[in-house]
């Protein structure tokens, strides 16, 4: 079972849409929504593992011009 993670993602002024379609062509990402207010983006990612996880953010997204940060949050499964 992938991991999943939200990745809320902060854009400087007049780049969200350039920054969406950055976002639309990584594999990993499953969801986009822009929202109003910060953050600017939230993407819903499935990667196979943490080390996985850090790439994508940290390789992939933080190099997509216009993207001025991110706060990333791995869901975790409760075993109840």
């Amino acid at each position: 079972m992938p991991d999943r993670a939200y990745v809320l993602i902060n854009v400087l002024p007049g780049q969200t849409v350039n920054v969406l379609r950055a976002l639309s062509e990584i594999k990993e990402i499953k969801t986009l929504d822009p929202c109003w207010g910060k953050p600017d983006i939230f993407a819903v990612a499935e990667v196979p593992d943490q080390d996985t996880l850090t790439s994508l953010v940290l390789t992939k997204i933080h190099s997509i011009e216009g993207v001025a940060q991110t706060d990333t949050h791995l869901v975790y499964r409760l075993k109840t």
